[in-house]
């Protein structure tokens, strides 16, 4: 009877840590993961990790509606990506849109080697992330080389309870 016990708990010991392994563990990088209130409170992005790399989706946005006096027509419609470059993604809707992705983490409070779309222009920058503390982040959009390009400053949402 001992050993069909101790079998099953070798049997145990062994399954229990593939069960853990199933979300990708947290690791140094990890410290941007969550909510952001963007610059001017216009809206808030979500940051996430996928196969080992950050990227970041729109979750809602400060005026979600197209103003009434709309030139295109779309006045109290749901904002739309209508000024992405490729026509078959113009319909979308801007919240749920991912926008940042393919960001490496390159070294403390540096991500990297991303990239970042701008649905108000349809335009997509090289971009880096500098975290300056747990609450502020600085997102850094840019054309070539980096000195060439904008940064803004991106504020931690509060955890909900």
């Amino acid at each position: 009877m001992n050993k069909i016990i101790a079998a099953w708990l070798i049997g145990l010991a062994l399954i229990l840590p593939q069960f853990g392994a199933r979300s990708e563990e947290a690791s140094p990088g990890d410290e941007i993961i969550g909510v952001w209130h963007t610059t001017g409170d216009r809206g808030d992005v979500k940051i996430f990790k996928r196969d080992g790399r950050y990227f970041g989706e729109v979750l809602n946005i400060a005026e979600p509606n197209w103003p009434a006096n709309d030139k295109h027509g779309m006045g109290g419609k749901p904002k739309n990506d209508r000024y992405n470059p490729n026509p078959k993604l113009r319909d979308r809707p801007v919240i749920g849109i991912e926008l940042m992705t393919e960001f490496v983490y390159a070294r403390k409070n540096l991500w990297d080697e991303g990239k970042i779309y701008d649905p108000e222009t349809g335009k997509t920058y090289k971009c880096k992330m500098i975290l300056k503390s747990p609450n502020k982040l600085e997102v850094h959009g840019y054309i070539g080389i980096s000195l060439f390009g904008r940064t803004v400053t991106w504020t931690r949402a509060e955890e909900t309870k």
